[in-house]
């Protein structure tokens, strides 16, 4: 990994937002690249242990996001963390992960590779604690303050009633933040939190263009660019993607191809760099 610098707040045009807010570190520790100014930015934070429509909205938030040239922000924990700065790397974009600990020893371990590539595609781990420092229970309460001090705004996509996520959710209306929510299953544990946050007033989400117009409209396309298939079979698939159908099972069952035809249309696509494999038999437009 990179060296680790010291940068006091107001020395950085990206940083310097947090010197705003009370009780905020007067300098803080980095690793990569912070960006030079200050960039549409959105934090993404819920669950560790998210559903699958959990995992998807996710994915599919940051991934837009980022490849509209917003940074995505998290705290490289397990589930929506760590789907966010995948998401935001697999567009091509900057994610930046916040540490609460030292930044010589990643947490979790299984996370090591995943900050690996934020530092190798031009993003950066932060945090306020020397080399050294491990990561306690109190820190992480701690560093959520940061997670959503960055941003311009903060996005919930599952979080139960009694989350470590409503700390985050906490400071950002601390700090004045736009919160944004996404609406989910009434009877799922993991949609409390959400659809909670959407009973208080926070903005609903149903795709990314509901952030990009709160916290950054000049960043909206206002044309799509057109994807043709070859085939028929192809055009169906691209289609239902960007429909917002990801799952290969969903894709296979709506595009009723039958499953040789639509497995080799599938791969015609992908060797064509037209869709590209999100793991988890997930499938998105490159």
């Amino acid at each position: 990994m990179r060296e680790i610098n010291l940068i006091g707040v107001r020395e950085s045009t990206f940083l310097s937002i947090l010197s705003e807010y009370k009780g905020a570190p007067s300098s803080l520790y980095y690793r990569g690249i912070l960006p030079p100014n200050r960039i549409p930015s959105v934090a993404i934070v819920g669950t560790r242990r998210p559903t699958h429509y959990g995992k998807q909205v996710t994915y599919d938030l940051a991934y837009k996001l980022a490849k509209n040239g917003v940074i995505i922000i998290s705290g490289l924990a397990l589930g929506i963390d760590a789907i966010a700065h995948r998401a935001a790397l697999d567009a091509g974009g900057i994610t930046i992960a916040i540490l609460a600990g030292g930044l010589d020893t990643i947490y979790p371990r299984t996370n090591n590779r995943l900050a690996q590539e934020i530092l190798d595609k031009g993003g950066a781990l932060i945090g306020e604690y020397p080399a050294g420092t491990p990561a306690k229970p109190y820190y992480f309460l701690a560093r959520n303050r940061l997670v959503s001090g960055l941003a311009d705004g903060v996005v919930v996509t599952e979080a139960a009633a009694r989350s470590g996520t409503l700390s985050t959710v906490m400071h950002a209306l601390d700090q004045n933040k736009d919160l944004f929510a996404v609406p989910g299953n009434i009877t799922s544990i993991l949609s409390v939190g959400p659809n909670r946050l959407l009973k208080q007033g926070a903005t609903p989400v149903i795709d990314a263009e509901d952030i990009l117009e709160v916290i950054a409209p000049q960043l909206i396309h206002m044309s799509q660019p057109t994807l043709f298939g070859n085939t028929p079979a192809e055009q169906t698939i691209i289609t239902l993607i960007q429909s917002g159908i990801h799952d290969s099972s969903q894709l296979q069952k709506q595009s009723k191809l039958q499953i040789s035809e639509f497995l080799t249309t599938l791969t015609t696509l992908e060797i064509n760099g037209v869709v590209t494999s999100t793991g988890g038999n997930m499938w998105n437009l490159i």
